[in-house]
């Protein structure tokens, strides 16, 4: 497969889980996305999973949508996005939150090793 439509299909990938995720922040997983709010977030658990879930749209939504010509732009916003978040990750991890399966210590520690992933496939999928 060429390189090219490895990084189309990257790209709509990844905003197609930005859109999934943002839904389910503000549905189906609402529940689950609370125990990754850090204690010192200034806002409501709730009200932070809800406004992180419209962001989690609309950036999939841009991810998708944008022209060629500004994809890298969107891309570098959604790596900040995906570095923004990590906190919460991290608040999971060393406060023994379970949520999403992730019931163990050595679980936890598994997932702070997926969001640097998460950015490079933002940046990598969109980059020129």
């Amino acid at each position: 497969m060429k390189s090219d439509t490895i990084k189309t299909i990257a790209k709509y990938g990844l905003g197609a889980m930005l859109i999934t995720a943002g839904i389910g922040h503000l549905t189906f997983a609402r529940k689950e996305f609370q125990a990754q709010v850090p204690n010192w977030v200034p806002l409501e658990k709730d009200d932070t999973v809800v406004y992180s879930g419209i962001a989690e749209i609309a950036l999939g939504t841009a991810i998708i949508a944008t022209p060629k010509k500004y994809e890298s732009i969107v891309g570098k916003i959604a790596g900040t996005f995906f570095t923004a978040v990590f906190p919460g990750n991290i608040a999971q991890y060393k406060n023994d939150r379970n949520s999403f399966g992730l019931n163990t210590d050595g679980k936890r520690l598994a997932r702070l090793f997926m969001q640097p992933l998460l950015v490079f496939w933002a940046l990598k999928s969109t980059g020129k």
